[in-house]
């Protein structure tokens, strides 16, 4: 008798499934990766999709400069593995301007640095298809987009224009020009992606794992002085607590949770219990009214 899947090998299945379309309809993918749990997630899918080969395609990290430091270091012993190519682009303008979250501000900081160095890297090495490891619970213009999402020939999304995604069937077809981003976790949570994680024992960066850290709480936000960077605001002085990220990005702009989850156990735990969003950590989705939605029109991951 056929066993039927569980929810986590559903989940798998489609996410490859969706892969291998999207290479076999691409010229030249790529995979973004930004060592976040869901790049580690995706990572690990597609060595899944596509073993025993190495990975038909390279993984792109689109690098401020900012990122934790954690992040940077399992992003080399993850490339060290030898089963893919890693790129990695800095915009040349922000490290020659010196474009930073503090002295520019956090919505020039993004444009700069994320917006407009992966359309940089996307046009230098002439990339059709980018994989993002984007999921529709994360936040709402994230949910309305679909998994083969077609962007213009400047790498603008147009949520008015989307293609229907009737019974999994996928369109990779594009105009001259056009690109797509494939999003192969449209349908997973944050809590199937914990979930995946402690089945499938992939590594992530310790980040996510409740621990003492020097803090600075700033405009109600609890941020990591994770080097000599940031400068401190008269008054401010690094406290050592317990916390954890729920979501990384730039160290500078992205906020800790306190808690005392450990482990992989604690954290499901925790997600089962948490009412807030993955995403309030996040400075940069806080800049204006929808703006996740407008940076993804101007070409935002």
């Amino acid at each position: 008798m056929t066993r039927a899947l569980t929810h986590l090998e559903r989940l798998e299945a489609e996410s490859i499934h969706i892969m291998r379309e999207a290479v076999a309809g691409s010229e030249n993918p790529v995979m973004l990766y930004s060592v976040g749990k869901d790049s580690a997630v995706m990572l690990h899918l597609a060595r899944k999709a596509f073993y025993p080969s190495r990975l038909p395609f390279p993984l792109l990290h689109v690098d401020t400069t900012w990122k934790f430091k954690e992040m940077y270091k399992l992003r080399d012993e993850s490339a060290a593995a030898g089963d893919f190519d890693l790129l990695v682009h800095q915009n040349p303008e922000c490290v020659e301007k010196g474009i930073n979250p503090f002295t520019h501000g956090s919505s020039t900081h993004t444009d700069m640095w994320k917006t407009e160095g992966l359309k940089q890297a996307l046009d230098h090495y002439k990339f059709d298809a980018a994989f993002g490891g984007a999921r529709r619970d994360e936040e709402k213009s994230r949910a309305k987009e679909r998994v083969f999402s077609v962007r213009s020939a400047e790498h603008r999304w147009d949520p008015k224009r989307q293609r229907p995604e009737l019974w999994r069937m996928y369109n990779v077809r594009r105009s001259p020009g056009e690109t797509l981003r494939v999003f192969p976790l449209s349908n997973w949570t944050e809590l199937d992606v914990w979930e995946y994680i402690r089945q499938e024992d992939i590594p992530i960066v310790p980040l996510y794992f409740a621990a003492k850290r020097p803090v600075v709480e700033r405009d109600g936000t609890l941020i990591m002085v994770d080097d000599d960077r940031m400068p401190l605001r008269p008054g401010e002085v690094p406290e050592m607590r317990s916390v954890r990220f729920r979501t990384l990005g730039c160290y500078p702009l992205t906020g800790a949770v306190e808690s005392t989850a450990a482990t992989l156990t604690d954290v499901i735990q925790e997600m089962l219990l948490t009412t807030t969003s993955e995403r309030q950590g996040r400075v940069i989705d806080h800049d204006s009214s929808a703006s996740m939605e407008k940076k993804k029109q101007e070409g935002y991951f």
